[in-house]
């Protein structure tokens, strides 16, 4: 079957893949250049990985600044989804196939608006976890953290060693962990009134 015309391999110059950011455990980040793209950047995520588009003439620190640029966009892109009751019980599901050996079931998961002193809470007699509505609009991995904080509960009930040792698993925990204690301290800060102009 002949090339299409449209996607010859003859416009793309160079295609990278390299780790993001975000360190092991994340998705892969491909940049594709292309002679024909002048001045636009583009991304988008194609399965475990995301493809950064950009112009072929770009130098390598401009590449690097606009895969960090455009993968700060998709992350706020995707966070401004909010997710249902059932959505995050499907969701602590898969995290628990995936980091607890499935071993954490609770029966129920959901958002509560009670909750403003603390992002998540469990009992583990009932097998309930709750979520504060403070993480809604949220990085996913910041959610999926919590989320997993609180299934973690479930099979250990403290904060020891055991429980740790759990959390160990989600590559992004220190990551999440940075990102919800930034959001303490900025709430924490004094809100200077504005100035005409700003």
């Amino acid at each position: 079957m002949p090339a299409d015309p449209l996607h010859r391999a003859t416009n793309t110059q160079r295609s990278t893949t390299s780790p993001p950011p975000g360190g092991p455990g994340v998705s892969a980040v491909e940049v594709r250049r292309s002679a024909r793209r002048r001045r636009t950047v583009s991304a988008y995520r194609e399965g475990d990985r995301t493809v950064v588009l950009i112009p072929a003439r770009m130098s390598e620190a401009e590449e690097q600044r606009w895969v960090s640029v455009m993968l700060d966009k998709l992350a706020a892109q995707e966070s401004k989804r909010v997710l249902g009751d059932a959505e995050l019980a499907e969701r602590a599901e898969r995290l628990s196939e995936q980091y607890l050996d499935g071993k954490a079931r609770p029966a129920s998961v959901r958002w509560v608006t009670n909750q403003n002193t603390r992002w998540g809470s469990c009992t583990p007699a009932e097998g309930s976890i709750r979520l504060s509505h403070r993480l809604q609009g949220m990085p996913e991995y910041v959610v999926d953290y919590v989320l997993l904080h609180e299934l973690a509960h479930l099979l250990v009930p403290g904060h020891g060693p055991r429980f740790w040792r759990l959390l160990e698993a989600y590559p992004r925990t220190e990551r999440a962990r940075g990102y919800l204690e930034g959001v303490v301290a900025a709430d924490r800060l004094p809100h200077l009134p504005t100035t005409r102009g700003e």
